[in-house]
């Protein structure tokens, strides 16, 4: 099963003509930048102009601010998902740190959208379960190449990469310089 199997139902909306599924992901870019320059307090009327549509186009796609910040969320998660692919051809370490960089990315990029979702849901045990199917064979690979800790499990890399993004005011570099320190605690010398 692929990680993007185990995500949830929210994008199983995406339109089929061709025309919609063009407003729909005009629609999720332009919130996903919206919301990395001006946080989750983006005006709705705002996505649409970025994205060239009218609000009810938007509201037809979305029908509550909700189900556009659980759209971004998943579609960013789906995305860091596939991401692992692109660094399966590197060294299991290099590959591993690579895609750790991406992640911490994202999730400080993200902050502000989940911070907006309902903490209740199940939207945030499913996005979990798909970027433990991405990251765990990473990190398997780079234990079983034996640059990687063998007590390290990726549970213990998230909590990791979720401390090192709880950083709400830290100066330029300062995010991936700790990486980089977590990083040389899992690693095998």
């Amino acid at each position: 099963m692929s990680s993007t199997e185990k995500m949830p139902e929210v994008l199983a909306r995406r339109p089929q003509r061709a025309d919609a599924r063009r407003n729909f992901e005009m629609l999720l870019v332009a919130a996903r930048t919206a919301f990395d320059e001006n946080g989750s307090s983006t005006s709705l009327e705002d996505i649409a102009r970025r994205a060239g549509v009218g609000i009810g186009t938007l509201y037809r796609h979305f029908p509550t601010r909700q189900d556009l910040f659980e759209s971004v969320y998943v579609a960013e998660v789906e995305a860091l998902c596939r991401s692992a692919e692109d660094f399966a051809d590197l060294d299991p370490w290099d590959a591993l740190g690579a895609w750790l960089e991406r992640f911490v990315r994202y999730v400080v990029t993200k902050r502000a959208i989940a911070e907006e979702l309902v903490q209740g849901s199940d939207l945030f045990p499913s996005c979990r379960g798909a970027i433990e199917a991405a990251g765990e064979p990473m990190l398997r690979r780079a234990q079983e190449a034996g640059a990687a800790r063998a007590d390290v499990s990726f549970d213990d890399v998230l909590r990791l990469v979720g401390g090192i993004t709880m950083f709400k005011d830290a100066a330029p570099g300062q995010i991936e310089r700790v990486l980089g320190m977590a990083l040389d605690g899992i690693r095998v010398r």
